[in-house]
């Protein structure tokens, strides 16, 4: 029976008449990425750069979240062919590949993430959850048409790159991260540092002029309203693992360290 697979996040993105919102799913958890699934979000961003994910893992994943109405999406560890070709024969539409600084880096990705003659892709939709196993009609000849590659600028040189990445064919958009950004500046730990924010900001001027969706990671609310103010087209607000620390710390707060009732209160047991 021939199957439909579902738009891409680049499409979502061109269609969308707000800013999305998305968070991250780095437990490398079927379960915590079923519990973000289900929570409302526009879409998610599984982590395979550091989370402790494998493509087993991933696809666990995947098959958890595909019960939601939302995009999905996998930051790979690296540009590399193998890890590019793996991950799209796991069925993912969208891909995210960190640290690029350069077009010519972008322009070999979008290359990895196609078949030839537009790209180097290895052919094997066939074997593959991708194609679901060629039950998508066409899938080979369309394969373009059902992925959207994005790449996260981090780096100085990729800010003063930032015109020339927007503007390479098959990138559907770019995500900057502050944290790294902030770091690759000389103020590590400080991505809300003005000029880190003014950077991203710039940035995004330069995306859109492109005629490219730009994104930011902006876990802190002030920080992602306002990045969504200066024309973010998508943010990501939070990450399983950083809910769950953070929300362990509060219990462990409220009831450690603040308690209501102290030993001396309990009624005794005799």
């Amino acid at each position: 029976m021939p199957l439909q697979l579902n738009p891409t996040f680049g499409h979502e993105l061109s269609q969308a008449q707000r800013t999305l919102y998305g968070g991250w799913v780095s437990s490398g958890s079927a379960v915590a990425a079923e519990i973000m699934a289900g929570s409302g979000l526009d879409m998610l961003l599984i982590d395979m750069e550091h989370a402790p994910n494998g493509l087993e893992s991933v696809l666990a994943q995947l098959h958890a979240a595909s019960g939601y109405p939302l995009s999905v999406m996998v930051r790979v560890p690296a540009g590399e062919p193998v890890i590019i070709k793996q991950v799209l024969d796991l069925g993912v539409q969208n891909i995210m590949v960190p640290m690029v600084s350069t077009a010519e880096q972008a322009e070999q990705i979008a290359a990895m993430a196609q078949y030839p003659p537009h790209g180097i892709r290895g052919v094997g939709s066939a074997l593959a959850r991708s194609g679901r196993w060629n039950r998508v009609p066409n899938y080979v000849n369309e394969a373009a048409d059902h992925v959207s590659v994005f790449v996260q600028i981090e780096t100085e040189q990729g800010l003063a790159n930032t015109a020339e990445i927007a503007a390479v064919e098959g990138i559907a958009g770019i995500l900057l991260g502050p944290s790294d950004l902030a770091a690759s500046m000389g103020l590590i730990g400080q991505q809300t540092h003005p000029d880190v924010v003014s950077a991203v900001k710039t940035a995004f001027a330069q995306i859109d002029a492109a005629g490219k969706p730009a994104g930011v990671n902006a876990f802190d609310p002030a920080a992602a309203r306002d990045y969504a103010a200066s024309g973010a087209r998508w943010v990501l607000v939070g990450a399983d693992v950083v809910l769950i620390a953070r929300g362990s710390e509060k219990l462990a707060a409220d009831f450690i360290h603040h308690p209501t009732t102290s030993a001396a209160e309990l009624p005794s047991s005799n």
